[in-house]
C-alpha cells in the first residue's frame, strides 16, 4: 500500500526553471544524491529539493549510488532498508574510504528503535529522520546538515598559526596579512609541519610525503628547500627547527 506523506503537494514543489536556477546558484550547486527503493517515494524528494534550489538524483539501490560515484555528492539521503546492500552497509562502506569518509549522510528510515538510531548515528550518520515524514522537515534538515559541512569544510581548508596561513583551495600563504610566494614544493612541505606542529618528520618521511616516488632527491634537497621556505615565512622561519639526527618539526 502506497505510503501518504504530511504536506507532500508535487504542485507546490514544481517551481518553473528559471527560479530554480536561481535558487541554486545561491547554493553553489550542491548535489544530493537520494538512494531509496521506493521510486514514488525518491520523485517527491526530488520534486522538494530540487523546488529548493538543490541538484538532486536518485538511485534505487545501493548498488547503483555505488555506479554514480558518491564521492561527487554534497550529501546523501539513505534509506537503510533495502534489497541488497542495506544503507547501513552503504553507509559503512563509504565512511572507510578516503573520498567519501567526510560524506554527510542523513538517513531515511521505518526503523525507528532506539538502537536502530544510535546504530545509525555510530556509523557517522549526520541526521536520522523516521518514515513516515514531512518533506519540509527533510529539506529543513537537509539545510541544516550542509550548513554544518560547509562550516567544517571552510576550517579544515585553511591550515593558521598566529599569523600564517596557507589556504589549502587557493594554494596560498600569508604571513601577517601578506601574500608569500612559496613553490609548489615548500607549500606541501610547510603545510605538513605546520599541520602537525610538534611532531618530528624524518627527512625520509619527508621524501615520502612531499616528493613524487619516481623523484630521485638527496639529504641536501630538503635541507635547501627548508632554507629558503624559512626566509619566506619571515619570524615564523625560526619555528621550523632542526632536530639533529632526527629531522623537522615545527614548533614555538
Amino acid at each position: 500500500m502506497k505510503r501518504i506523506y504530511a504536506d507532500e503537494s508535487i504542485d507546490q514543489a514544481n517551481l518553473d526553471y528559471a527560479e530554480t536556477r536561481k535558487k541554486s546558484d545561491e547554493f553553489q550547486q550542491k548535489r544530493i544524491l537520494v538512494v531509496d527503493d521506493e521510486q514514488d517515494l525518491c520523485e517527491i524528494l526530488l520534486y522538494n529539493l530540487r523546488a529548493a534550489g538543490y541538484v538532486t538524483e536518485a538511485a534505487y539501490s545501493a548498488e547503483m549510488a555505488m555506479m554514480k560515484e558518491p564521492s561527487q555528492y554534497d550529501l546523501l539521503i539513505l534509506d537503510v532498508m533495502m534489497p541488497g546492500m542495506s544503507g547501513f552497509e552503504l553507509a559503512e562502506k563509504l565512511k572507510t574510504e578516503t573520498q567519501t569518509s567526510k560524506l554527510p549522510i542523513i538517513f531515511l528510515t521505518a526503523k525507528d528503535t532506539e538502537d536502530d538510531t544510535l546504530e545509525g548515528f555510530g556509523l557517522g550518520a549526520d541526521d536520522y529522520v523516521t518514515k513516515p515524514f514531512s518533506v519540509r522537515e527533510v529539506v529543513a534538515r537537509v539545510k541544516a546538515v550542509l550548513a554544518r559541512s560547509q562550516s567544517v569544510t571552510k576550517k579544515e581548508s585553511q591550515i593558521t598559526f598566529e599569523g600564517l596561513v596557507l589556504d589549502l583551495v587557493k594554494k596560498t600563504t600569508t604571513v601577517d596579512g601578506e601574500n608569500v610566494n612559496l613553490t609548489k614544493t615548500e607549500f606541501v612541505l610547510l603545510g605538513l609541519l605546520l599541520k602537525h606542529r610538534g611532531q618530528v618528520f624524518s627527512r625520509q618521511q619527508i621524501f615520502d610525503a612531499v616528493w613524487p616516488e619516481d623523484v630521485v632527491v638527496s639529504d641536501r634537497t630538503v635541507d635547501v628547500n627548508i632554507t629558503r621556505m624559512r626566509k619566506k615565512i619571515g619570524r615564523y622561519g625560526s619555528c621550523v627547527v632542526s632536530r639533529q639526527g632526527f629531522g623537522y618539526v615545527f614548533e614555538r
